[in-house]
């Protein structure tokens, strides 16, 4: 099942693609009224998911489509360094910033107001000379977690969605923390649906790519990660409660900006794919 935001006749409003694939059933027609995504959400975890009809009452194209969660109720929480190729061409680059790790780096990441396909990701230059891109699998919690055992951390996921971790590597090189190098307005981008687990292999194996003007710059596999989903989830929840709704990065393998040789970084008029198998695909245009 695919969750989405769409715009239609001046609403914005969640919602899920119909089993055909060609239309929008409104949340409201299936039981779960909702005004946003983290109220969908909260409605699934009392109701559970819905049976849809073959067909939606929205035509697909006669809608909008949106970020999935266009506006999340609280920071996307993120994690750094978990490919291991990723963390050597980052040492390699900033080797007193992202040198080695011995545990996981997690990092929060300010998402106002999350982008979606084809919107523009704002250069910010001049204060920013490094725009990188980081194609990444985000996970999304479908119900309050605490304590979370490990061989019982899918149950907490809803679903998964292709995020783009933009990052200004300049910014976040010259703080002691990664948060404003990676909170600007534009720079959390998201595709347009959210696909429950059970579409999906669990642990998530899944092949990971981006592109730069139709250049291949990364290309793994999400059952390469560090640490994984049990892993994060447990971890966090035992000292942190996560809510219904959060959203988990779960960090970018290589092939970014800063780990080629030499380093090449987001300019105006580039266009960044992401893309996940089994999930979809995130392509934004780089503006001034």
């Amino acid at each position: 099942m695919k969750l989405l935001t769409y715009t239609y006749r001046g609403q914005t409003l969640p919602g899920f693609l119909d089993r055909a694939g060609t239309g929008i059933v409104p949340c409201g027609a299936v039981g779960l009224p909702a005004r946003d995504m983290p109220e969908l959400i909260l409605a699934i975890g009392e109701k559970g998911l819905p049976a849809l009809p073959e067909h939606g009452s929205i035509l697909l194209a006669a809608a909008e489509l949106r970020a999935a969660m266009p506006r999340p109720r609280q920071d996307i929480l993120c994690l750094g360094l978990n490919y291991h190729a990723h963390a050597q061409e980052a040492a390699r680059y900033r080797n007193d910033v992202f040198g080695e790790k011995k545990q996981a780096v997690y990092f929060s990441k300010r998402a106002t107001r999350v982008i979606g396909p084809g919107e523009p990701i704002p250069s910010h230059a001049p204060v920013v000379d490094s725009l990188d891109y980081e194609a990444e699998l985000a996970v999304i919690l479908g119900r309050d977690a605490k304590n979370v055992a490990p061989e019982a951390a899918y149950d907490y996921v809803l679903g998964y969605a292709v995020f783009n971790d933009v990052s200004a590597r300049n910014v976040q090189a010259g703080h002691s923390q990664w948060y404003f190098g990676k909170s600007m307005d534009g720079f959390s981008a998201m595709g347009h649906y959210i696909v429950t687990r059970d579409e999906l292999p669990q642990p998530p194996d899944l092949g990971i790519r981006s592109y730069v003007n139709g250049e291949l710059r990364q290309s793994s596999n999400t059952a390469l990660m560090i640490f994984d989903v049990p892993w994060v989830l447990a971890e966090l929840s035992r000292d942190m409660t996560l809510l219904a709704g959060t959203v988990i990065a779960m960090g970018t393998p290589a092939g970014v900006g800063m780990g080629m040789t030499p380093p090449c970084f987001l300019q105006p008029g580039d266009m960044v794919r992401c893309e996940i198998d089994g999930i979809g695909a995130l392509e934004n245009p780089v503006v001034k």
